[in-house]
């Protein structure tokens, strides 16, 4: 499953407000929410899975780069949502920088092969440095979906 697949324009925030990960996971779930991704009842049960998940470890993995994630039997497809920081957001990263780019996602529970291929495919695209660029210096949302989708044409 690719990202361009998970993803639509309304689902990335090119100006994340966020200053650390826990305010990041709350935009990125009430973005979830806003665009019908998850249903409004359910977010606080989805939050307190993602969070906890964060507690155990951070998912700040280095060169600029969030991927909060969780299985949940609330949803039925995998669902995400990008979020770019400008000032970046104290994220407890491994290599203690600041993360400019929190991508969250959400796997329906069981499908632990689906989430570790999620998990593994958005992480090696992400630890692609001029792909990291090029979303950093995209002008729009739209702009930043079109390199993810082009990007995700030359994985295949």
């Amino acid at each position: 499953m690719d990202l361009g697949d998970i993803l639509g324009p309304e689902q990335i925030i090119s100006d994340l407000q966020a200053t650390n990960r826990w305010e990041a996971i709350d935009e990125l779930i009430t973005n979830l929410v806003a665009t019908n991704k998850i249903k409004a009842e359910h977010r606080e049960a989805v939050a307190a899975v993602v969070k906890k998940r964060e507690s155990s470890m951070s998912t700040g993995i280095g060169f600029g780069i969030g991927i909060p994630h969780a299985s949940t039997d609330l949803i039925y497809e995998v669902v995400g949502a990008l979020g770019r920081s400008k000032n970046g957001v104290n994220f407890d990263a491994l290599d203690n920088q600041p993360v400019n780019l929190v991508m969250l996602f959400l796997v329906p529970q069981g499908q632990f092969q689906k989430h570790l291929h999620t998990l593994a495919n958005i992480a090696k695209l992400l630890h692609k440095a001029e792909f990291r660029q090029a979303l950093e210096q995209a002008p729009s949302a739209e702009a930043m979906l079109q390199i993810i989708r082009e990007q995700g044409k030359k994985g295949r």
